[in-house]
């Protein structure tokens, strides 16, 4: 199952690289069909309101997807390409997470009412197959403290106490690195935005001039990575507090599962 999870994320990354590969090329001939339209209207134009009204249509037609991709370019390739992979990758995990949780869940009511008639009827080994033929970290746990049972309750309470701080340290896996591009997003537009603010002051010292048009081009650009990293911190913060509320609720059912099972063995210890 870990192989499906990893296959449908590698998919994942192939799917939005040959898409940002097709937003590049669109993006370019996007600027190349924009240079052409502006040099015909010029050209064939004779008054400044047939230009405007050329351009009137033009702004109009634009879609999200072509507005999307002119503030990728006004951004920098160079600063927004790095918070679009953080992007990819975060949602990459998240969908990683998310498939191995789902799987990891277990109806523990219907598990703990199987194993319990297995025991009663002392035939711990069935109650083992159960736990075999059972997906999830509970089954995986029981499965544990039934092969110690011969040894005592105490060893059995042990080897749950153990292999839960196991199953809990796989559920919590690759969190760290959806925290991590969480951080990495906003970091890295600030950055760009700082660069870009030196770059329009670079701008207004060659011109001589602080005039609105320099500053005001120059720190709309800057701001352009901020609003991409703030944007994408958010969007992995929210799944990021979905797994946590999914990994909070699967080891709430562990712990509970884990003392009914207890009190099973319990009630009927020979």
């Amino acid at each position: 199952m870990k192989k499906v999870c990893a296959y449908l994320s590698i998919m994942f990354f192939l799917l939005a690289f040959v898409s940002n590969g097709a937003f590049a090329q669109d993006a370019k001939a996007a600027a190349e069909t924009a240079t052409e339209t502006v040099a015909e209207t010029v050209s064939e134009s004779a008054t400044n309101d047939a230009v405007a009204t050329e351009a009137a249509p033009v702004s109009e037609k634009k879609s999200f997807h072509q507005v999307l991709k002119t503030k990728y370019i006004e951004g920098g390739v160079g600063w927004m390409t790095p918070i679009l992979i953080c992007l990819i990758l975060g949602l990459g995990l998240v969908i990683e997470r998310i498939i191995y949780l789902n799987l990891a869940t277990t109806n523990t009511d219907k598990l703990l009412q199987k194993i319990e008639d297995n025991v009663k009827a002392g035939n711990y080994d069935a109650a083992k197959d159960v736990c075999k033929n059972t997906r999830g970290p509970v089954a995986s746990i029981f499965f544990q403290g039934l092969d110690r049972v011969n040894n005592g309750l105490e060893d059995v309470e042990k080897s749950i106490t153990s292999y839960g701080g196991v199953q809990m340290a796989r559920l919590e896996s690759n969190m760290v690195w959806i925290s991590l591009f969480i951080a990495i997003a906003p970091s890295l537009g600030f950055l760009g935005t700082v660069v870009g603010m030196v770059q329009a002051f670079d701008d207004i010292e060659k011109a001589g001039d602080i005039s609105p048009t320099v500053v005001a081009g120059g720190m709309k650009v800057a701001l352009i990575t901020t609003i991409f990293g703030l944007i994408v911190a958010l969007i992995l913060q929210v799944c990021y507090n979905y797994l946590l509320s999914k990994i909070e609720s699967l080891v709430s059912s562990m712990e509970d599962a884990s003392i009914s099972f207890m009190d099973i063995l319990v009630k009927n210890r020979k």
